[in-house]
């Protein structure tokens, strides 16, 4: 057992110690800089030390740092609602204050169940999710989730969910088919899942607009997302888009689903709403939904102690007025193609890279054997464990992950750099990628 009393992650050793950030690096106890081409979790999108944010946070907690929301509400809290509801889909009228995704999912599940109860529609009872998605840790999050290994021992605590294929272009379109007729597949079998439950019976239907960890960032093919909205329109069921990880800014619009002209019932929101300087999540809401409530019992029944958190408000509400003043949607747009040339030209004839894939600053890239056959590597292997430690070797930090195809076969890494790096730092990630690979390999081959 490591020296440590903390209860970690990993109980066999404890991880280096973190003591300063500045801009895109974090700097352990010994001196060492990393590049944090992650966001931590595609969290930090304004890097660390933002003086802008650190200054709204001294001036909230010299003001007052928690009010129990039963009790009271706060300014700030009040004025981040308004921001996000004046930028959120259309129809959206509110916003529900969590401390993190999980919550935030947990949430949603909840006030589409609550919804149905007061428009006198207590049957629906079911939801369907999709396969190698993730929406939490929280046991409802983890019940919609599809990621195997994270459900596996908590299995026989989940709540009963249905799911359905991931959108997974690079391992599931047909030869022949087109990426559109792919994603009316995928809306037919979704289609067939309705019918089987019985659409009375459903409440949602929860997907990631952009996949993340789990399958390593899976970009909705052409019209899958408006044919599944089309879907539940017809049928009075809910979407829930998840956007924790791919929201608010990471692929280059405020809400990736602007890409997919599609709105929600209930967006849950996250990691890129405070950046990781407080803990804070949100459900965006649909009007109706928060009326129907509103003229039944008048109370959403649910609620957490740190709620609307008034500290964690003035951080989300700074690091979006940042983005908002310092046009740093357009720099993610802009970055973004760039780390995807520099990704092309460095992995895209990769003979152990099979698909690179993402928008704005969130990338994945997976992993094979042999691109031919997209053969994965023997999972015994786990690269995805030997890439992260040859990366924070070379002073990067990543976020790979195993499991990527079917919940045990299959590796990938997910870059999410902040947005305020500078084209020679996201050369810089690229470079130092491909050498710890590159290193990875040959231990591989060494050790085979």
């Amino acid at each position: 057992m490591y020296d440590s009393r903390v209860f970690h992650r990993q109980l066999q050793k404890r991880p280096p110690i973190a003591v300063g950030g500045e801009g895109v690096h974090i700097i352990d106890a010994d001196g060492c800089r990393y590049i944090d081409a992650s966001g931590g979790a595609a969290v930090s999108c304004l890097g660390h030390g933002h003086p802008d944010v650190m200054a709204a946070m001294h001036r909230q907690i010299d003001r007052l740092s928690y009010a129990h929301t039963s009790f009271f509400t706060t300014e700030v809290a009040e004025q981040l609602a308004d921001l996000l509801v004046e930028t959120a889909p259309q129809g959206m009228s509110h916003v529900y204050f969590v401390s993190g995704g999980s919550e935030a999912v947990e949430a949603a599940l909840k006030m589409a169940r609550q919804y149905f109860v007061e428009a006198g529609q207590p049957q629906r009872r079911h939801f369907i999710a999709r396969r190698q998605s993730y929406h939490g840790n929280t046991l409802g999050a983890l019940a919609v989730g599809g990621n195997e290994w994270r459900r596996a021992q908590f299995r026989p605590l989940l709540i009963d969910v249905t799911h359905v294929s991931p959108c997974y272009e690079y391992r599931d379109r047909r030869d022949g088919e087109t990426p559109e007729q792919y994603g009316q597949r995928l809306v037919a079998e979704l289609s067939e899942t309705i019918g089987r439950l019985g659409a009375e019976n459903v409440m949602a239907f929860v997907a990631e607009t952009v996949g993340g960890a789990t399958a390593g960032v899976l970009t909705p093919v052409p019209g899958y997302l408006k044919g599944a909205r089309e879907l539940c329109d017809r049928h009075g069921i809910l979407l829930i888009l998840d956007e924790v990880m791919c929201g608010m800014g990471r692929t280059g619009t405020l809400h990736a689903c602007e890409q997919e002209g599609v709105v929600p019932d209930l967006l849950t929101i996250a990691k890129g709403l405070g950046g990781g300087y407080q803990p804070i999540g949100a459900v965006l809401a649909q009007g109706r939904l928060v009326e129907a409530m509103q003229q039944g019992s008048g109370l959403f029944q649910h609620g957490h102690t740190y709620l609307g958190h008034a500290v964690a408000c003035a951080a989300a509400l700074a690091v979006q007025q940042v983005i908002r003043r310092d046009g740093l949607l357009a720099r993610v747009r802009e970055a973004g193609q760039h780390l995807h040339g520099c990704l092309q030209e460095r992995f895209g004839d990769h003979p152990h890279v099979g698909d690179i894939r993402g928008r704005g600053l969130f990338w994945g890239m997976e992993f094979v054997r042999e691109r031919g056959s997209k053969a994965w590597f023997d999972p015994s292997l786990r690269l995805h464990a030997r890439l992260k430690a040859a990366a924070m070797a070379e002073g990067l930090m990543v976020y790979p992950m195993g499991g990527t195809v079917d919940g045990r076969c299959g590796d990938h890494v997910l870059l999410a750099p902040p947005f305020i790096a500078s084209d020679a730092e996201l050369d810089a990630i690229v470079e130092r990628l491909a050498r710890a690979l590159d290193q990875v390999l040959a231990d591989i081959k060494l050790t085979t």
